[in-house]
């Protein structure tokens, strides 16, 4: 995204996508990562001339199956509107990417998420037996 260059709007951008993030895609707060990576301007191009509009490109993983197209397309409208409120006269061709990951190519803390949902399911059934 371009031009922020600064740490507190980095801190307050964040806040808020983690917020959108777990209330239109149920995700967990305490699991979510927000990486933003600032770039100078001059390094957004569309239709090969530079813009003078800041640009946003957001993308967000999500394992494949957890969400609905209304939720998705709900988020992206969201996120879009949080990213133009935020930035101010956002350009036209910034983009919200959500990418869907099978449960078994991604994950976090040395397991996929695949391997995750199959310890809760079986901590549930532990939990039912008792």
């Amino acid at each position: 995204m371009a031009p922020l260059r600064n740490p507190t709007d980095y801190a307050a951008l964040a806040e808020q996508l983690t917020a959108l993030t777990a209330r239109l895609l149920n995700k967990r707060p305490e699991v979510t990562v927000v990486m933003i990576e600032d770039l100078p301007a001059a390094r957004f191009c569309v239709g090969g001339a530079a813009s003078v509009h800041p640009i946003a490109c957001l993308e967000i993983d999500i394992t494949a199956g957890t969400n609905t197209t209304p939720e998705k397309q709900a988020f992206v409208r969201e996120a879009h509107g949080l990213l133009r409120k935020l930035l101010g006269g956002l350009h036209e061709a910034s983009y919200v990417i959500v990418r869907e990951l099978p449960a078994g190519d991604w994950g976090y803390g040395g397991l996929t998420q695949e391997q995750r949902r199959m310890q809760r399911s079986m901590r549930i059934a532990a939990a039912a037996t008792y």
